[in-house]
């Protein structure tokens, strides 16, 4: 696997590690700050359309560029913000807003990221190659499932937020330690 590539699987990983801390105790964080199922539900629902919508536009701006690293840059330091977000939020309409922010960073990073993956694949290794990226995901995702839990069960929901912002932070410094093609 290229260097870039196994740089670029590291900073994942931590991007992966903060973001799947929350997930599977979500709706418990939504009920804290005074939501139901369907405030959780529509939380998740703006982020993901927000997403979508965002992911086609950039998409096809960022193909009018040469680098991808600094969409990288950009929308992980979204990501990381809307984490810090999270830490603020005391009611329904504050979270919908991180939401927003959380779906902004992923419409700017998602095509980038991608992209960049893509452009250091050794033709002969893809499907070996994208399995890393696939396998990485579910693992990572898997024990951040059990630490974010652990975390918010024995500190609260502030600290697995601030714990969230720190990891996506190394994350977003090893992104600056990217070297693409186009560059």
């Amino acid at each position: 696997m290229h260097k870039q590539n196994k740089l670029f699987l590291t900073m994942f990983s931590f991007f992966v590690l903060s973001g799947a801390m929350l997930g599977p105790i979500y709706a418990i964080f939504v009920k804290e700050i005074g939501g139901d199922i369907l405030a959780a539900g529509s939380a998740w629902a703006i982020f993901m359309i927000v997403s979508g919508i965002g992911i086609l536009f950039m998409g096809r701006l960022q193909d009018k560029f040469k680098s991808n690293k600094n969409f990288i840059i950009w929308g992980y330091l979204f990501t990381s913000l809307a984490y810090l977000g999270y830490f603020f939020v005391s009611n329904i309409i504050q979270l919908f807003l991180v939401q927003v922010l959380l779906g902004i960073g992923e419409m700017i990073v998602v095509p980038a990221r991608d992209s960049f993956y893509t452009k250091y694949l050794d033709k002969k290794k893809m499907a070996s190659q994208w399995a890393a990226w696939e396998s990485l995901w579910f693992i990572i995702a898997g024990i951040a499932a059990l630490v974010g839990a652990f975390i918010a069960d024995r500190f609260g929901f502030k600290v697995l937020f601030m714990v969230m912002f720190g990891l996506s932070i190394i994350g977003l410094i090893i992104a600056t330690r990217l070297k693409d093609k186009n560059d």
